[in-house]
């Protein structure tokens, strides 16, 4: 692509590596991610992402912005109190970067609709804040093969892993059976430390970086656990599991689930 003078100037940090130079910033600005989420990951991924020039960013999130929401995220403010949260990070998203065509979608992801909203897209990002919506969008993207980054945190740990089907593990080879409703506390419930879902929000963004640019190592294959309090990162291998109900040899679930969604963004 040919480059104006402006966006040789915006990108120039990125098209003096060498890593990326201008065919890769090229391949950044060509690339679609799709967003699950815009609350405490959500933001931090979207607003790298937009700042790095990807080419369109959709995010979908039901939720309006709260006040207790402000605490971490970065993407909603005062100003936007009440408004849909996709169409508060929609704004902020466009005034960093008008190159970046943002898609604010307010609703929810299902069985009925996720494969007709990620189908257009490259990779797709996890920000979501249950289980149920994990599931359900780690089997829509086994099944059709697109990349994953997934993300969760709770008071003060996170943790991260990709997701790239036919490479390595997916979510399911992690946690094979989905907890009991009421086992894991959420946020809300057990609260989080403000400015941990930007620490792990900003590697998704580097997740889905490296993805686009063919360059690094991903966290394909490996789960990154930060914990805050003691400022430590473990990374743990994780197997692909040859008798996932999902991505294993022999898959007994070919179908997407019947899930009680309780949508919310962390």
């Amino acid at each position: 692509m040919e480059f104006t003078d402006e966006q040789i100037e915006r990108y120039s940090r990125h098209i003096i590596l060498p890593e990326v130079g201008g065919k890769g910033q090229a391949k950044i600005n060509a690339a679609k991610v799709f967003i699950i989420g815009a609350g405490g990951l959500g933001c931090p991924v979207g607003y790298f992402l937009t700042a790095a020039g990807v080419g369109r960013i959709a995010m979908i999130d039901d939720d309006i912005v709260e006040l207790s929401n402000l605490q971490r995220q970065i993407a909603h403010s005062t100003k936007t109190l009440g408004m849909p949260k996709v169409d508060s990070a929609k704004a902020t998203f466009n005034a960093l970067n008008p190159d970046v065509d943002i898609v604010a979608i307010k609703g929810r992801i299902t069985k009925d609709n996720i494969f007709d909203l990620i189908k257009d897209y490259d990779i797709i990002v996890d920000g979501s804040d249950n289980f149920p919506t994990r599931y359900l969008v780690n089997d829509a993207c086994v099944m059709v093969k697109k990349p994953l980054v997934s993300g969760a945190i709770l008071r003060f740990e996170g943790q991260a892993t990709t997701i790239i089907p036919g490479v390595g593990h997916c979510y399911r080879c992690l946690f094979e059976e989905m907890p009991p409703p009421g086992l894991v506390p959420s946020c809300q419930e057990a609260g989080v430390l403000g400015v941990l879902p930007g620490i792990i929000g900003g590697l998704q963004a580097m997740e889905v970086l490296k993805i686009i640019l063919g360059k690094g190592d991903t966290l394909a294959g490996s789960l990154l656990i930060f914990d805050a309090l003691k400022t430590t990162f473990r990374k743990v291998r994780v197997p692909k599991n040859p008798a996932c109900a999902v991505c294993g040899e022999n898959p007994t679930i070919t179908e997407l689930q019947d899930y009680e969604m309780e949508y919310c963004a962390i």
